[in-house]
């Protein structure tokens, strides 16, 4: 069946829930601290019924569905009775600067988006495509920082009473306009120097939403004094706690990742941002096994079974629940847990 021939007919369109995604593309790329630093789309969905919103998405998310897409309903497949021609989506690429490749891909992922919303209802309507373009906890978190590709969407609000009651508004986050804001389009609010404006949210480090004299709309940080800064959100940014064993001194640091908690790394990407936040090359890494015995991580198997353990274990708030030892490749010395040894009282102390 040819491509053409397969795109959903107006009445099958018509049947179609209003929450169904019909367009997406491709806002920005931002990179991301993770185990090894990486880069997301940042992707623009429209819904059926009219509404829009902002999803981040890896590389890998949209080779994961394609690979789910094939299996089943692939000209190949035998898990279904319905098959229909998938869009191509461009494969891995393992050499070349990641922003590099990042880029390239813009065009062409959002050319299988297109094709990909364009087959049958009854391959929209498949819960792994419905997942992906999901508008999820995680993307309402995400604070985009640019948008070269789309003006950041706002939304509509009548007034201020619709906001805030008449008896809040003096505890209402709010700023004063240091300068006149004529602004260029329908999205951005207009002022004059000395206006005093509601502040609704922060849509990146440069711009805020406020409503003014009935309008609402967004504009630059950078014209107006604040006089009243709305909550800080919660830090989304997940920590791994490591434990740095010199030859004289023990250290804790807390290294930074944008992952959810639940992420595996691999072996080779922890060791290399290991090396990277510590400055050595000559350290292994180690965990504490249930028993308490330090056992050194060689594997990605070791890396998957110190994870397994760790769930058993309570943790902070934020912070993954396996923690690392870093020590140098020559000192065995922190491997004797022999009551008394000074590597086993270096790690009750901490």
């Amino acid at each position: 069946m040819s491509l053409p021939r397969q795109l959903r007919e107006k009445s099958d369109f018509d049947q179609l829930p209003d929450d169904v995604p019909v367009s997406a593309n491709i806002a920005d790329i931002e990179e991301k601290k993770g185990f090894t630093n990486y880069y997301m789309f940042v992707i623009e969905v429209k819904l059926k019924g009219g509404g829009r919103y902002l999803i981040f998405r890896r590389y890998r998310e949209f080779y994961a569905l394609h690979t789910k897409l094939e299996e089943r309903y692939g000209p190949e497949s035998n898990n279904s009775p319905f098959t229909c021609t998938l869009p191509v989506l461009p494969g891995k690429v393992f050499v070349g600067a990641k922003k590099e490749i990042a880029e390239n891909r813009i065009p062409i992922l959002n050319v299988y988006m297109k094709n990909l919303l364009c087959l049958p209802a009854w391959v929209l309507m498949d819960e792994d495509i419905r997942l992906f373009f999901y508008h999820s906890t995680f993307d309402g978190e995400q604070v985009p920082h640019r948008l070269r590709r789309l003006r950041p969407r706002t939304r509509r609000v009548k007034s201020i009473s619709d906001q805030v009651p008449v008896f809040d508004r003096t505890a209402a986050p709010r700023a004063e306009a240091l300068f006149d804001f004529p602004g260029t389009n329908k999205l951005e609010l207009r002022f004059k120097k000395g206006d005093l404006i509601y502040l609704l949210s922060k849509v990146n480090k440069d711009w805020l939403e406020g409503t003014a004299d009935g309008a609402t709309g967004i504009f630059p940080c950078a014209f107006v004094k604040i006089i009243k800064d709305l909550p800080q959100q919660e830090d989304a940014v997940n920590k791994v706690r490591c434990y740095y064993y010199d030859e004289t001194v023990s250290t804790i640091r807390d290294i930074s990742v944008e992952e959810d908690l639940s992420s595996i790394p691999s072996f080779k990407d922890l060791m290399e941002l290991m090396r990277q936040e510590f400055n050595q090359e000559d350290i292994v890494l180690n965990y504490r096994d249930p028993a308490g015995d330090l056992i050194r991580l060689l594997s990605d198997q070791d890396v998957e079974l110190m994870v397994s353990q760790s769930r058993r274990s309570p943790s902070e708030k934020h912070f993954f629940p396996w923690k690392l030892h870093i020590t140098h490749k020559d000192d065995l010395d922190v491997y004797n847990t022999s009551p008394g040894t000074g590597a086993t009282q270096a790690v009750g102390a901490m």
